[in-house]
């Protein structure tokens, strides 16, 4: 083939596949942008009407993917690529994609779930697949947590979905669980007064539900009291560890004791050297 054939053939292909490949760098580039104004507006309308935020962020995906898939099936259009025989193709493939991504397709249904029942949202603290941790994120296929430690943890939303989900924000107020022991020498009432005033004095603990002190286990070695104050969600951990320290402080203040093992000495008798 001489020289003149060969440009002619690369005029031809450039001519006809040149300007496709150019036409679906330009309807990429125009699509991408109708697609990040399409997804913002969208954005700025549900924020309008006060949409709530897990719903919000998880349309927004959803919205996002979809017209992504429209628009690599328009460049592939634009490219020559029968649509139709592509999706003849995707069909027929569909049952093995489907077996291989039957997890995901799982997680996706999980995330719909979510969303419809709405168990938690963004911002709730929750335990869910043994893990503690604030919402941060609900999208398609996967929940987000922050951990009191701040680590992210990722929970798959089919397994959150189906499993056993407790939700610590719901109610709005939790009780923090203390046990506090007194010597078996000390005055119950006194002790118990000494706790309450702790507990009431302090602004986090909240009036609404009371605080109690209880007598809860007579042990071995001390009368262990259960020491239950109600904090906000927000407070618990300053109301449990402001409440250790600040009890502690006032028996001490108060002269009761709380019983600690103490390490006996025994006495070995003289064994005199040989």
């Amino acid at each position: 083939m001489d020289l003149e054939k060969i440009i002619s053939k690369v005029v031809e292909f450039a001519t006809e596949y040149g300007i496709k490949i150019i036409g679906a760098i330009v309807i990429w580039m125009i699509g991408s942008w109708i697609i990040k104004k399409l997804v913002k507006a969208t954005n700025n309308l549900m924020s309008k009407r006060n949409y709530d935020e897990s719903l919000k962020k998880f349309l927004l995906n959803l919205i996002g993917w979809i017209l992504k898939i429209l628009l690599i099936l328009a460049i592939l259009g634009q490219l020559g690529v029968e649509t139709t025989s592509f999706a003849a193709i995707l069909a027929a493939g569909g049952l093995a994609v489907g077996m291989a991504l039957q997890g995901s397709l799982a997680n996706f249904a999980g995330g719909v779930l979510l969303m419809i029942f709405k168990p938690i949202k963004i911002g709730d603290l929750i335990e869910a697949q043994g893990e503690l941790g604030v919402v941060k994120e609900i999208e398609i296929f996967t929940t987000k947590l922050t951990t009191p430690t701040n680590k992210e943890v990722i929970i798959p939303n089919g397994p959150l979905s189906n499993g056993n989900i407790t939700n610590y924000t719901t109610e709005g107020k939790l009780r923090v669980d203390l046990t506090i022991g007194i010597g078996y020498d000390e005055d119950i009432k006194t002790a118990k007064a000494v706790l309450m005033e702790v507990l009431t004095s302090n602004p986090k603990v909240l009036k609404d539900p009371a605080p109690s002190v209880n007598v809860s286990e007579l042990a071995d070695s001390s009368i262990n009291l259960a020491v239950r104050p109600f904090s906000s969600v927000a407070d618990y951990w300053d109301v449990y560890f402001g409440t250790l320290e600040q009890c502690k402080e006032a028996l001490d203040k108060a002269g009761i004791e709380i019983p600690y093992p103490h390490a006996v000495e025994i006495e070995k008798p003289y064994v005199p050297n040989k």
